[in-house]
């Protein structure tokens, strides 16, 4: 975190994206603290709406309503991640499944997420309309 701090105390508004976070909604308040106001949302290939809802929400400076989400949506998803190397992409791919959309299988090593973890997946993207309302 010092070494993007000074690169962007150093290179100002030239700087416009910093990508390669899985779920960087957990770190971006950080970010945007730094000035990083940018950031690619992995969860935005299956709840789209969420992922908008949240940076204009982070933008804004609303920081109750970015904890709410943060505990109820983003955490429960980093902490269903953590549960298997290679969920960074392989639950990217499930959700979009998940809400109807085709994302084809992940390419080995990796595996598809089991039942009881496709089941845990679904809980946390059926929040996501309820969050919409914070």
């Amino acid at each position: 975190m010092q070494e993007l701090g000074d690169t962007i105390n150093t290179i100002g508004d030239r700087l416009v994206y910093i990508g390669g976070v899985p779920t960087a909604e957990i770190i971006s308040e950080a970010y945007l603290s730094i000035g990083v106001n940018t950031y690619s949302s992995a969860v935005f290939n299956f709840v789209p709406e969420l992922a908008l809802h949240y940076y204009r929400l982070l933008r804004c400076g609303e920081k109750e309503k970015i904890r709410t989400i943060l505990r109820d949506f983003f955490i429960p998803f980093v902490r269903l991640r953590g549960r298997k190397k290679g969920y960074a992409v392989s639950l990217i791919k499930a959700g979009v499944q998940l809400v109807g959309k085709d994302a084809g299988s992940v390419l080995p090593p990796l595996t598809m997420p089991g039942p009881e973890d496709q089941q845990a997946l679904k809980k946390i993207i059926e929040r996501a309309d309820r969050l919409l309302e914070v």
